[in-house]
């Protein structure tokens, strides 16, 4: 049990502001499918983390225990360090036909090849002798970041500016990402430009309890009606 708990705080935290979930608002904005979307991300971090996993199992063989606690130990504050690091969202390469779920699944993948969340799933599974655990540790994780962003993508399109800064404030995404999600929405949607000078003290002046009451009572709203 520790295994998986270790695994699915590390993973969600690590997430928290990561190019993954801001490929989740690309995506939810962009299709406005929210379960095709997650089961992609689902699929997606099974298949990468599992290989990453099954990495870090034979990586494990090699290494003593004195040398297994310092590698997750240094990896663990790696992650920390990494996440103070806003990513930027992943460039669009043209419109593709292909379906939300398959977009997904392919975006995913090819995201997490060298992210930190795979880099600790390879430190994990060294570690810990229970693979299965582990694995469903960092994906429980990866969801747990991932989904609030799929199921809320109405208000990135349908809803103004206030709406996007209330997502992102619950998400405690750092202001240049919050920037660049701004400007995503306003290429996606065809909405006006927003004056991004007073959004930005909007958002520096919006509390996250605040936003997360917003959020409730907007997912209240929606059950509802």
């Amino acid at each position: 049990m520790e295994s998986f708990l270790v695994s699915i705080s590390t993973v969600a935290v690590a997430e928290m502001g990561d190019r993954t979930q801001l490929l989740s608002l690309m995506l939810a904005a962009h299709y406005r499918k929210p379960w095709p979307i997650l089961a992609g991300v689902l699929c997606a971090t099974l298949a990468n983390h599992l290989l990453a996993g099954l990495i870090g199992v034979r990586l494990g063989k090699f290494l003593t225990p004195a040398i297994l606690d310092a590698t997750v130990g240094i990896s663990l504050i790696g992650m920390a360090l990494w996440a103070l690091r806003p990513d930027a969202l992943p460039q669009e390469s043209g419109t593709r036909p292909a379906g939300a779920f398959i977009a997904t699944l392919v975006a995913f993948f090819i995201a997490e090849i060298g992210d930190k969340t795979q880099i600790a799933t390879v430190a994990l599974a060294a570690a810990y002798s229970n693979l299965t655990m582990v694995v469903a540790g960092t994906t429980a994780g990866m969801l747990l970041a991932n989904v609030p962003v799929a199921l809320v993508e109405n208000m990135m399109v349908t809803s103004q500016s206030e709406g996007v800064m209330i997502l992102t404030k619950v998400a405690d995404l750092p202001w240049p990402t919050v920037q660049a999600v701004l400007n995503m929405r306003t290429k996606l949607s065809g909405a006006p430009a927003v004056d991004l000078n007073f959004c930005r003290v909007s958002y520096n002046r919006l509390k996250i309890a605040t936003a997360q009451q917003v959020l409730r009572f907007h997912r209240m709203r929606l059950k509802s009606g």
